[in-house]
């Protein structure tokens, strides 16, 4: 069974990586997308690498090796990178929402709006903010006691999971986290919603039928990954701790940590047929065809 489980996890990591790895190098390689979408799509391939990164090699090593243990500063500090990676992901579903709103309903402005450098400050403020936003509850975290057991009822350590094994008051713990979830988590759902009424919108002003159906088939399937990044987080964060269930938690963990970076590349960026030529391009150039060899 534990065999099972770790091939599992290990081919969603495999698929993950290769995956986000794709699509960055393709990305930079061809110049035809060096574009302001392209910049934010490559950048949240490359934060899901890292959003990845920061729960399952070690859920691979508990499983492969049953070592369960991990130091009270180092499950703090994953806590911190998962948290600041997984803002940082909000903040950024938020923008290319916004980006993809101006994109539909202006247009002919587009160019002139969202240009490449106003994209790279956007991405900079993201990251920047991201791992800025969590540091003082982090910090709040360091403060608390631990007596035993020293057993956390999760596979890395989520704030709830170690809340629960500190002899401290953890109270203003708990409010502040909290209250910095439901600030980031509602915030950037808040804009989101937003884009996509307005784009939602403007799809049904358009008098093609063709049109509507390939517009709403794009908002549709990137529509499903924010519904599973948000209802997971917000089932998980924006609760009392109080009524949380730790095995539910876990199971809807897993659907935020794991398969949100799984299912990113191929909603957002495999789907696309201006990516899928430049990966065609690629491989011409990498396999050459039969009839070349033979001259």
């Amino acid at each position: 069974m534990a065999n099972s489980v770790f091939l599992l996890f290990l081919g969603l990591y495999l698929i993950s990586l290769i995956g986000n790895l794709s699509i960055i190098i393709a990305i930079w390689l061809d110049k035809r997308l060096h574009i302001p979408m392209y910049f934010f799509l490559s950048s949240l391939a490359f934060l899901d690498i890292w959003f990845i990164s920061s729960t399952v090699p070690k859920l691979l090593t508990i499983l492969a090796y049953n070592n369960k243990i991990i130091s009270m500063s180092g499950c703090i500090l994953q806590l911190y990178f998962y948290v600041s990676l997984g803002t940082i992901e909000f903040y950024l579903l938020a923008v290319m929402s916004v980006d993809r709103y101006v994109a539909i309903s202006h247009p002919l402005r587009y160019r002139l709006i969202i240009t490449n450098k106003v994209c790279l400050w956007i991405l900079l403020l993201s990251w920047v903010l991201g791992f800025i936003t969590f540091i003082y509850p982090t910090v709040l975290m360091f403060g608390l006691s631990f007596c035993g057991p020293y057993e956390i009822n999760h596979f890395f350590c989520d704030s709830s999971a170690v809340v629960k094994i500190s002899c401290s008051d953890t109270r203003q713990f708990d409010m502040v986290f909290a209250s910095f979830a439901s600030a980031v988590i509602l915030g950037s759902f808040c804009l989101t919603l937003i884009s996509y009424c307005n784009i939602l919108f403007t799809i049904l002003m358009i008098p093609s039928t063709k049109g509507k159906i390939k517009a709403f088939s794009t908002c549709t399937s990137h529509f499903t990954v924010v519904s599973l990044v948000y209802g997971s987080a917000i089932f998980i964060y924006v609760r009392p701790v109080e009524s949380s269930s730790p095995n539910l938690n876990k199971i809807v963990a897993l659907l935020n940590s794991v398969m949100t970076p799984v299912l990113n590349p191929f909603i957002y960026t495999l789907r696309n047929k201006q990516v899928q030529q430049v990966f065609r391009e690629i491989r011409k150039k990498l396999v050459p065809n039969k009839s070349s060899l033979l001259k």
